[in-house]
């Protein structure tokens, strides 16, 4: 599991409990629709976002801006990435710089700053990719999860 970078390891050490989608839930977290390539090359899951870690350009390695989870069978939701984002930048945590996204966006933002981190499904593009080529919404709901 990415087990060669440090940065996974500690994402994953101190945001565990999201393995849980009821404890994103109960932190404030809210789904918005899973979301896919458009070039159909992979997806990133249904992002879990707190609109208050968003709105506050903070970088905190135990809060991140949105929890990702991939729907699997049954309706179920796998942990598979945390995703930071904030407007300020040039952004980076641990060393790891963000990526830059422009407005207008497919995300209604203003320009913002993200770092993906696949801590808990390995991404065969990069531990830090946007998207997943092994991650399917395929078995999303309407409702986003």
């Amino acid at each position: 599991m990415n087990a060669d970078n440090p940065l996974s390891e500690k994402v994953r050490a101190a945001n565990n409990r999201f393995v849980d989608v009821s404890v994103a839930k109960a932190e404030g977290y809210a789904p918005i629709p899973c979301a896919s390539s458009p070039a159909g090359n992979g997806a990133m899951g249904i992002h879990y976002v707190n609109a208050a870690y968003l709105s506050d350009d903070k970088i905190d390695l135990a809060r991140p801006e949105a929890v990702m989870y991939e729907p699997m069978p049954g309706g179920k939701l796998a942990l598979v990435a945390v995703e930071y984002i904030t407007s300020k930048g040039p952004a980076a945590l641990e060393g790891q710089l963000f990526n830059f996204n422009s407005a207008p966006n497919r995300y209604g933002l203003g320009a913002f700053y993200e770092l993906h981190v696949w801590a808990w499904k390995p991404n065969p593009t990069g531990a830090f990719a946007d998207m997943n080529p092994d991650v399917s919404c395929d078995l999303a709901t309407a409702s986003g999860g």
